[in-house]
């Protein structure tokens, strides 16, 4: 066992100076990105990098993504991914502008049609899947044991040592989860079934789903009569303090 240790802390002594001589410059590569005829910027296009960053167009098709020299990005709409463009044959990394084969008519319709709250989490899902299942290195990881004796896993000693890239993808993985749990109760606790519930209206009403906002765990694991009995317990909780504020 000691001599085990002994090696391990040799390969991973020799893994620190592979990295320090392997380590990258950064870049921030960002751009905008249009549809096919060049006229309209895209919304919510995912923009990826082959070091596992990521990112997704505003409003105005805009994206800047942090990069390192080896890297390549590529980009993601409806399902549909580009091709790579590594960042050393990219010319203006200041400004990375591209079309995406998508029509006009296309746009139109995704902006027209209902949005569809489990189809768009399965797609974020696919389009990120490399962030969602990326899990922390651990030593259990590093070696194994088998017939032969103990081995080591050097690709994944290499990856334990890539402290930026590990804490980035971690954060990453973080957001993308947050969002997905706020998605998960935006869908359920809406202002629709609140409004039929309460007859809150305007003001009220926001200020109302503001105070009452229900867990995540709450929200996922509930059936449809503890949940509306949620709602219309919390909405007397919210008339006895406004009467009492009154007074």
């Amino acid at each position: 066992m000691n001599q085990l240790i002994k090696h391990i802390k040799t390969l991973c002594c020799a893994c620190i100076l592979l990295i320090a001589s392997q380590a990258q410059a950064q870049y921030k590569v960002q751009g905008t990105v249009y549809d096919s005829s060049r006229s309209f910027p895209m919304i919510s296009v995912s923009v990826m990098s082959t070091s596992g960053n990521g990112t997704v167009t505003d409003a105005n098709g805009h994206y800047s993504i942090s990069v390192g020299e080896k890297d390549s990005i590529w980009f993601s709409y409806l399902g549909k991914p580009t091709i790579k463009f590594p960042v050393l044959k990219i010319a203006d990394v200041t400004q990375f502008d591209i079309s995406l084969q998508v029509a006009i008519t296309v746009l139109k319709e995704v902006k027209v049609q209902p949005r569809n709250y489990k189809q768009d989490s399965i797609q974020n899902r696919l389009d990120y899947a490399k962030v969602f299942d990326y899990r922390r290195p651990n030593l259990e990881n590093m070696t194994s044991i088998g017939q032969t004796g103990a081995g080591i896993n050097l690709d994944e000693v290499i990856r334990s040592f890539q402290f930026r890239k590990n804490k980035s993808m971690l954060r990453f993985q973080e957001r993308l989860l947050q969002q997905e749990q706020d998605k998960s109760i935006d869908h359920r606790f809406n202002k629709a079934l609140v409004r039929r519930l309460t007859n809150l209206a305007d003001e009220e009403l926001d200020r109302f789903m503001a105070l009452y906002r229900p867990t995540y765990e709450f929200t996922l694991y509930s059936n449809d009569y503890d949940f509306q009995l949620y709602i219309k317990e919390s909405y007397k909780m919210f008339m006895k303090q406004k009467a009492t504020a009154q007074h």
